[in-house]
């Protein structure tokens, strides 16, 4: 059921689309000189938009989202009326979006097809919801022009974000599998950060602009575009971070500690089990770090653990690892969650902090199948987990490790060449 909705989300998005140039086409553009403000902030929105999104692609533009919004929501300009309508506002989103990407698709990095689809339905939404109230006058008889206009915009802006978190979760859902509930809880926790900043944009670009006309649009999209750029550096210095543990993880392996790529599999594979718990970013920020980072103890051994395989262990020396390991990791400088994490990942589940869990579950799993310990594999390696349950490691964790494993998910164990 997923993959059809998924393309119903795309093929909405590529009607409506192909109405809305049409129509934009015959009729003509209303009010060209605000059509081209607007498609130009867009624009360039697009065009100073993130190469790397971030995992679940949220907000790559948001000064071309906050744009896009306040084009929807535009009434009148400079205290004239304008009449620009829904379909045109589609057309002049969907050409401006497309001029700015322009650039990233030529290097490869261009936005998915479901952001696209998103972009389409949401801002239809939003001019859906407000221009056939504007155009026929009945918007101003309702709420008039003072604070009710908006609490009435910022109320259409809510539940605009809301639109977008239900079409991002369905698609998400038909590409990953993941429950449909936990990721919308996901995308509604993610408007309040950016999310918030881009809709608060989009309604004074819109009320400045009804004001002072589109001389408001660079004055108000200023701040926006500073945020933006401060999230690159933001996210510039985080890869860096992230690519630093990832490196130090490796020493395990250039040591002959533990087999290649042991460590990029247990925190690929605990994400994707975090993530099935309903972990929120930061929780899995800290996991995938502790999850890099969970062998970084054997360093300390004089006599390596055969194959790096911490699981088969007894209990006092895969302890004496994991505080081996904590003591390395607060060396290192990451947040004190990470080194709790690794130090407390041989204790019995039930003292174990939920990360610490996740990792010794998903060690344990990659352990007992990439190490040929059950020739039977997968299911003979869980069938071992299950087991296990009483005292080594938390039944809920285990049986989300085995959906994520069904789904096809980054679980699988396939060959890592050493570089």
């Amino acid at each position: 059921m997923r993959a059809p909705a998924a393309r119903t989300v795309r093929g909405a998005a590529g009607v409506l689309t192909g109405v809305a140039l049409g129509h934009t086409l015959w009729t003509g553009v209303a009010e060209p000189g605000a059509a081209l403000a607007f498609a130009t902030l867009i624009t360039v929105g697009e065009l100073a938009r993130r190469d790397r999104r971030d995992p679940l692609g949220r907000h790559p533009a948001p000064l071309g989202s906050a744009g896009a919004l306040a084009y929807a929501l535009l009434g009148p300009s400079a205290g004239q009326p304008t009449h620009h309508g829904v379909l045109q506002t589609v057309a002049v989103v969907v050409a401006a979006v497309l001029a700015g990407i322009v650039p990233h698709i030529a290097r490869g990095r261009g936005p998915a097809l479901d952001h696209l689809s998103r972009r389409v339905l949401t801002v239809a939404f939003a001019a859906a919801c407000f221009q056939p109230l504007y155009n026929s006058g009945r918007l101003e008889r309702w709420v008039g022009q003072g604070p009710y206009l908006v609490g009435f915009l910022l109320f259409l802006l809510g539940l605009t974000a809301l639109c977008d978190a239900v079409l991002a979760a369905a698609l998400t859902g038909a590409r990953t599998g993941r429950p449909y509930g936990r990721l919308l809880r996901d995308e509604l926790r993610a408007q309040l950060g950016i999310g918030s900043a881009i809709c608060a944009t989009g309604v004074v670009m819109a009320l400045g602009t009804a004001v002072a006309g589109l001389w408001a649009l660079p004055v108000f999209s200023l701040p926006l575009l500073l945020t933006q750029l401060s999230f690159h550096r933001i996210t510039a210095i985080r890869t860096t971070y992230r690519q630093t543990i990832t490196s130090l993880a490796r020493a395990t392996e250039i040591a002959g500690c533990t087999r290649p790529g042991h460590s990029r599999r247990v925190a690929a594979l605990s994400c994707a089990v975090g993530r099935e718990l309903g972990l929120s970013e930061r929780e899995l920020t800290v996991l995938e770090y502790a999850a890099l980072m969970h062998d970084i103890g054997q360093l300390s051994l004089v006599d390596p653990v055969p194959d790096g395989a911490t699981a088969g262990l007894p209990g006092a020396e895969a302890r004496r690892i994991a505080e081996l390991g904590g003591e390395v990791a607060r060396r290192t400088g990451v947040p004190a969650e990470v080194a709790v994490v690794v130090e407390r990942q041989a204790d019995p589940y039930r003292e174990q902090p939920t990360a610490a869990r996740i990792v010794r579950t998903v060690n344990a799993y990659d352990d007992l199948v990439g190490g040929g310990r059950h020739p039977g594999g997968s299911l003979a390696a869980l069938e071992r987990l299950r087991l296990g349950t009483g005292h080594e490691y938390q039944p809920e964790v285990v049986e989300c490790l085995a959906r994520v494993l069904a789904r096809g998910g980054r679980g699988r164990v396939v060959p890592v060449p050493p570089g």
